[in-house]
């Protein structure tokens, strides 16, 4: 399998729901289990054919009825033989990622022949997947290089080197040569970049400085998050350091280092140490979850909300060595309006209440 089919898989998975008998079905993808193969377990089986999809994914695509074998609906539990026709299938057609440039306003930072450093304003989703085909970050950089004749959009060789969620804003580093790509994803697999977050999160944390370690996979509860995974041989390690900047009455306003990229990776690492971040709605963030019962502070929390309607998380620092010159290179991306304007009101609410 192509490299960036892996990540088309996992948009198509990170998707599910239970297939209802009368739903259309369609195949996206087919394995022929090789003839010499002894029995194995259908979710160890394909988790290992597609490497870069957790066993847990493949799971609960089999649960859903998407897993498929000899053309019959098989459980995660299934025992794959030689032979067998391995398929998924979804409720909506294959879509043809081909990456269609897009007239998208772009804030680039730094550009060169090799790379270009944007920042990414919340609410723009980064890479073409389920439900986002178009209008994404990707789409606009096609644009922004379509007098490029060796910048191919649709050649996973180039392009986009890590990736932020929708709703955060801040930095990403884009590779325009094979060879950027290659010597700039290096440094983000041996943890040599240098990456800061900037978060709003709910409570009063009381330590000035802390580690977060815990291995992030999909939550087998809600499908739709992810969470710190109690089994150690499960998820994917990851380390988050953390330093607070400010408390400012039921919310702390923290940096946060990264060691390792996971998805959600702060989201999930704070929500796992009593934290979550302010507005995330993915993860409980959008409640009153510090305070008081009064109408005022419910207002005035709601305000809040209005003001920075998303989960307040930016990506505010990237560092890397450049994959030609060898220079090391920071860029600084300042806070976003409306986590300036957010910080700002929670100020102004702490200092005139204790007048």
């Amino acid at each position: 399998m192509k490299e960036e089919e892996y990540d088309i898989l996992e948009d198509s998975l990170d998707d599910i729901e239970p297939i209802e008998e009368s739903n259309e079905l369609y195949e996206h993808f087919r394995v022929v289990v090789d003839k010499g193969q002894s029995p194995v377990r259908v979710d160890k089986y394909l988790s290992e054919r597609f490497a870069n999809i957790s066993r847990n994914r493949i799971q609960l695509a089999a649960d859903a009825g998407f897993v498929r074998a000899n053309e019959k609906p098989v459980k995660s539990s299934y025992k794959v033989r030689g032979g067998d026709v391995l398929t998924i299938m979804m409720d909506r057609p294959k879509y043809d990622h081909d990456i269609i440039p897009e007239d998208i306003p772009l804030d680039i930072v730094y550009e060169d022949d090799q790379l270009m450093v944007i920042n990414k304003p919340a609410g723009l989703v980064v890479h073409p997947g389920c439900g986002n085909y178009t209008g994404t970050l990707v789409n606009a950089i096609a644009w922004h290089l379509k007098d490029n004749p060796a910048y191919d959009p649709n050649d996973p060789s180039v392009g986009l080197v890590h990736r932020i969620d929708k709703d955060t804003s801040g930095l990403l580093v884009v590779a325009k040569t094979p060879e950027a790509k290659t010597h700039l994803g290096l440094q983000f697999f041996n943890k040599t970049t240098k990456r800061k977050y900037v978060a709003l999160v709910w409570g009063i944390i009381d330590q000035d400085d802390g580690t977060i370690t815990g291995n992030i996979g999909r939550n087998p509860k809600d499908r739709m998050q992810m969470t710190v995974l109690d089994d150690s041989e499960q998820g994917k390690h990851a380390v988050t350091h953390y330093h607070v900047l400010e408390r400012i009455g039921y919310v702390t306003l923290v940096e946060c280092i990264l060691e390792t990229g996971r998805t959600h990776q702060i989201r999930v690492h704070m929500k796992h140490i009593g934290h979550i971040l302010f507005n995330d709605e993915r993860y409980g963030g959008h409640e009153i979850l510090k305070g008081t019962h009064f109408s005022k502070y419910k207002q005035f929390v709601e305000n809040c909300f209005a003001i920075c309607p998303r989960q307040a998380l930016h990506a505010m620092t990237l560092g890397f060595v450049h994959p030609k010159t060898g220079e090391e290179m920071f860029f600084t991306s300042p806070l976003p309006q409306d986590m300036t304007d957010l910080i700002g009101k929670w100020r102004n609410y702490i200092s005139n209440r204790e007048l």
